[in-house]
């Protein structure tokens, strides 16, 4: 059997601060079938710590990037789970980036140089007993993993490495006086290395190091090609070539089902769509909204100016002018926090805002609201739409990444061929986010083309089926050293 350490800075249900934890946590489940071991090094914070309770020690570090740390093995959803325990990098009050007022944590690149370190000791032979085949690498707080093995591996075989973009605007770049204390050597610091804008830049380092390169989607994977989602390093992905591709996230239809979700008022599935008005009347009553002829509209998101929440809140009175209302689950940038809050003020009853965030809410807004508003300027994958299109609640999405690789726009020719499974519009802007409401608006009151819209999106797979194939046919071409890594 294939052993893969897949290391990264979340993984669900034990932190999720975003996709990237719930794809983490899904890759185990996803590849096992597969003939493929999965085990997932984690940082050892506070909620990590606390379910592993007294697990057995792996590896002692009596000083990692300036800590005493410890490698103790658990489990995670029944597979394999490896935790760095550093108390003095790890173990502290607040998120797992920054504190609780939301500032990074100064010390990020000491962190998760030191979970790189790790994953490289891992896959390289410097803590006996333990043998992996490959190394995968999730966003920059793992990427020094790969340039470790590259640049600085252990006495062993240096397994290849896989990296893979969640998110290319998230970097880890920081100053150039913390390269000394990494433990490379100088060769590494150079424009092929870790060097980055005269700095180190962590995502990088994984980039420039790892043997093969995934986007979330194939679209993604496409667009960060370009200057316009390349975020400076559109110039590295193209010199990388067919060494990237793109595989589309999953979801777990044994947390994102309908039909078996405990945190509906109603369960249901595409024959009993009627059910999903339970839901919504206890959206409804949760968030003080008054009932209405017209769609309920839900957010379920970071609001954030990558979100397009800037131009949703400027299109908050015309959606309650086409006879709309919208229930918000999310929390972000303090101005946009306000002027969501301030549109609820004008509008009692027809617009009400939960900040934070509600793992439990988040499914029922799924199940109950009739549409779910992805505005994203850009969008690696996205799994918001696709638990939407799993429960019904159809997307109203910007065509970009992953959202166009995963709706089929509701034109007249979806429509009458019975394909259509939400409403894609193009650009950013509140004159394309205006028609795409009125667009919205105009299908839900043909009553038998919605729900014909919300049968296909329901009966579409984007279970981890096919993309944990797609990994796994990936993982065998770089264990087996195959120079043609395109996917």
């Amino acid at each position: 059997m294939m052993q893969v350490l897949s290391v990264a800075s979340e993984a669900y249900p034990l932190v999720k601060t975003g996709g990237l934890g719930d794809v983490v946590g899904a890759l185990p489940g996803a590849l096992s079938g597969h003939g493929i071991m999965v085990t997932t090094l984690l940082p050892g914070y506070p909620a990590v710590r606390a379910h592993i309770g007294d697990a057995p020690l792996v590896h002692h570090y009596p000083n990692l990037m300036g800590a005493e740390a410890r490698i103790l093995a658990s489990y995670i959803n029944g597979f394999p789970l490896l935790v760095l325990d550093a108390p003095a990098l790890f173990q502290r009050d607040g998120g797992p980036y920054g504190d609780r007022s939301g500032a990074d944590w100064p010390d990020n690149w000491r962190r998760f140089a030191a979970l790189g370190r790790a994953g490289a000791d891992l896959a390289s032979g410097a803590i006996p007993n333990w043998r992996f085949d490959l190394l995968h690498a999730h966003d920059w707080h793992a990427g020094l993993a790969p340039a470790y093995l590259s640049y600085a591996p252990g006495p062993g075989a240096a397994a290849p490495s896989l990296m893979t973009i969640h998110n290319i605007a998230f970097q880890g770049r920081f100053d150039i006086s913390i390269f000394p204390f990494l433990g490379l050597p100088p060769r590494a610091y150079t424009i092929d290395g870790v060097e980055y804008y005269n700095g180190v830049g962590f995502l990088k380092a994984g980039l420039a190091s790892a043997q093969a390169i995934t986007a979330v989607s194939p679209g993604y994977a496409r667009e960060i090609r370009e200057p316009a989602f390349g975020m400076g390093m559109e110039g590295l992905i193209r010199t990388r070539g067919g060494a990237v591709s793109g595989i589309l996230n999953g979801i777990d239809p044994k947390i994102w089902n309908p039909q078996s979700d405990a945190a509906l008022a109603a369960r249901y599935d595409s024959h009993n769509l009627a059910m999903r008005r339970t839901n919504k009347r206890a959206i409804e009553s949760g968030f003080g909204l008054t009932q209405g002829d017209g769609p309920l509209f839900t957010v379920i998101s970071r609001l954030s100016w990558q979100k397009g929440m800037d131009v949703l809140a400027e299109q908050l009175d015309t959606l309650v002018a086409l006879g709309g209302r919208l229930a918000l689950l999310g929390t972000g940038d303090r101005p946009l926090e306000a002027k969501f809050r301030a549109a609820a003020g004008r509008h009692p009853g027809r617009i009400a805002v939960a900040l934070g965030y509600d793992e439990k809410l988040s499914h029922l807004l799924q199940g109950g609201a009739d549409a779910i508003l992805i505005p994203s300027r850009f969008e690696p994958c996205g799994l918001t739409q696709l638990y939407g299109l799993a429960y019904g609640c159809v997307p109203v999405a910007a065509r970009t990444g992953g959202l166009g690789d995963t709706i089929i726009d509701a034109n007249e020719a979806a429509l009458a061929q019975g394909v259509a499974t939400g409403i894609l519009f193009d650009g950013v802007s509140n004159e394309s986010l205006a028609n795409a409401l009125q667009r919205t608006v105009s299908l839900y009151a043909r009553r038998d083309a919605w729900s014909k819209m919300q049968v296909q999106g329901m009966a579409a797979d984007f279970s981890w089926h096919q993309s944990g194939a797609r990994y796994a046919e990936l993982y065998t071409r770089l264990v087996q050293g195959r120079a043609d890594l395109k996917t």
